[in-house]
């Protein structure tokens, strides 16, 4: 079992920055891939970024290139999502996920991937 706490929302404004953070614990040496994924009201689940546990390899979704940062803390069993120049359309509850023994979900930032779900932190941005 793998246990994930989310921490670091809250409110920014239009352009503002947030970091959040995802301490795991657990049997967390199966996981190949980290991710935070979000979900607006109304709206279907969305792979954000994921980070390979086993090197510097980052994958993003479309949406965030260039302006959110995920990184790993391997020594502290964590990951991060820097959010930099946040949009009100950035505006959800986010979740950190850890994946199944594959590969796939680093690549593919698809929820189908992932076996383990943190209870989510929200993240409101207005303009």
């Amino acid at each position: 079992q793998v246990q994930l706490v989310e921490s670091g929302g809250g409110s920014a404004q239009d352009g503002g920055s947030l970091r959040l953070s995802c301490a795991a614990s657990g049997h967390t040496y199966n996981s190949k891939c980290m991710a935070w994924f979000r979900q607006a009201p109304g709206k279907k689940r969305e792979g954000v970024a994921s980070i390979y546990t086993g090197g510097d390899n980052t994958f993003y979704a479309d949406s965030v290139k260039g302006r959110f940062t995920i990184s790993r803390d391997n020594a502290a069993n964590t990951v991060f999502l820097q959010m930099n120049n946040l949009k009100p359309e950035d505006t959800a509850m986010y979740y950190c996920a850890a994946s199944m023994p594959s590969l796939a979900g680093c690549f593919h930032i698809r929820d189908v991937y992932y076996a383990y779900w943190g209870q989510g932190t929200q993240v409101t941005v207005s303009s």
